[in-house]
């Protein structure tokens, strides 16, 4: 007799990236037509949902024994599902520890905790290595992470903790701690420009960033990270998914670009 779901549809990409690293993809049946990472998973499961909208009647034919979902925004999916005796789980996570504790938990719901606990452990290790090399916090570039450009919209929590780990420091620190998007919008953008940061980073949730917008905004040639060349694109798959893909790939693109600012200042400091 199975402890353990075994017929699990997952409402967003972090939730089956991270049963594909666990090994338990098997258990899908069916996933957010959002996703793209692993790319396998877009080929081998059903797509039932959007993000806050979902097929009802699709999920219900599929016979899940368990749904995972994301924050309040997809309340009312969960609602509807509960209404019809289907069992869900929903994380909140917004921080990069909740997205550890969400990668156990979730280990834990399949009976991979062993697993899960274990990567955990390798990827504090990891960034407790950032941390020692980090150079002193004066040194550090100055980073200006935009989600959305109309309106301005910062980075979320988890985003500027990696940014912080992979050596800058957060522009806007007092927005980070907002988890709601229209509580990190930048209403005068000139504000940016007053910041000064070194390194612009964007990642236009779902579309490609454009870096010569950016540039011609009304007097941002005045920062140094535009005077300098140093405005760059985070692709939105690699740092705004709350799971595994933040904590490695879009940290390690994090800390790719603030290492060529790195360099680019040396060689400045040369000439």
């Amino acid at each position: 007799m199975p402890y353990f779901p075994q017929r699990i549809i997952c409402l967003t990409e972090e939730t089956t990236e991270t049963l594909y690293l666990l090994g338990e993809q098997d258990r899908i049946v069916g996933i957010s037509g959002f996703t793209v990472r692993p790319p396998q998973a877009r080929r081998e499961k059903p797509k039932v949902s959007a993000f806050t909208s979902a097929k009802i009647d699709r999920i219900l034919e599929l016979k899940p024994d368990l749904v995972l979902g994301f924050s309040d925004l997809q309340a009312d999916i969960a609602a509807q599902l509960i209404r019809h005796g289907i069992e869900v789980h929903v994380f909140n996570h917004r921080s990069t520890q909740q997205i550890l504790n969400m990668i156990v938990q979730l280990g834990a719901l399949v009976g991979a905790g062993d697993k899960a606990l274990a990567w955990v452990h390798k990827w504090e290790e990891e960034a407790r290595s950032l941390r020692a090399a980090l150079l002193p916090v004066e040194t550090r570039p100055k980073v200006y992470f935009e989600e959305w450009d109309d309106p301005l919209i910062t980075g979320i929590r988890w985003v500027s903790e990696l940014i912080e780990l992979a050596g800058g420091r957060e522009c806007f620190p007092e927005n980070a701690i907002e988890s709601l998007g229209k509580n990190r919008i930048v209403a005068d953008p000139l504000e940016v420009v007053r910041r000064a940061p070194d390194i612009i980073i964007g990642s236009w949730c779902g579309k490609k960033f454009r870096p010569d917008k950016v540039c011609r905004r009304a007097g941002w040639d005045a920062i140094p990270a535009v005077r300098d060349g140093q405005v760059f694109e985070v692709k939105s798959s690699l740092i705004l998914q709350p799971g595994p893909a933040a904590l490695t790939d879009g940290l390690t693109e994090l800390h790719r670009i603030i290492n060529v600012w790195q360099g680019s200042l040396h060689n400045r400091l040369r000439q």
